[in-house]
């Protein structure tokens, strides 16, 4: 069971480093690009959409949503771009270091959703905007 999973484990980092490969490709889609870096700025970014320190969901976010995004980008990517870029990875391998533009991306990310829960609440709890004047 634990090979199975280190196994998963690597077969995970090999896919990401292949992304990373595949996002510089000037053959690449813009829109499979920019999945894809998003995709790699959240797996490598140093915080998480839910912290880990939350019970279960902390960790079921990275085993649910970086596979999940790796899968979609994966399939985005033209076959032959997506072939290249794997024998370019597994040529050279290397480790993805923690991205700052990870961290900021999650940082605004995280600052659109509090602007955007504010706006809703706000927008939910104001005063009419218009006096009753049912009074002659």
């Amino acid at each position: 069971m634990i090979a199975r999973l280190r196994a998963l484990a690597r077969r995970l980092k090999a896919e990401l480093l292949a992304l990373s490969v595949a996002a510089r490709d000037p053959r690449t889609p813009w829109y499979a690009r920019a999945l894809a870096l998003l995709v790699l700025a959240y797996a490598l970014s140093p915080i998480d959409l839910i912290p880990d320190f939350i019970p279960v969901l902390g960790y079921l976010d990275d085993l649910l949503l970086v596979p999940a995004g790796l899968w979609l980008a994966l399939r985005l990517l033209p076959p032959e771009v997506l072939a290249d870029a794997r024998r370019a990875a597994e040529a050279h391998p290397r480790r993805l270091a923690r991205s700052g533009w990870g961290l900021a991306l999650m940082l605004l990310i995280y600052a659109a959703a509090l602007l955007l829960g504010w706006w809703w609440w706000a927008a939910g709890h104001a005063p009419p905007t218009h006096a009753a004047r049912h009074f002659p």
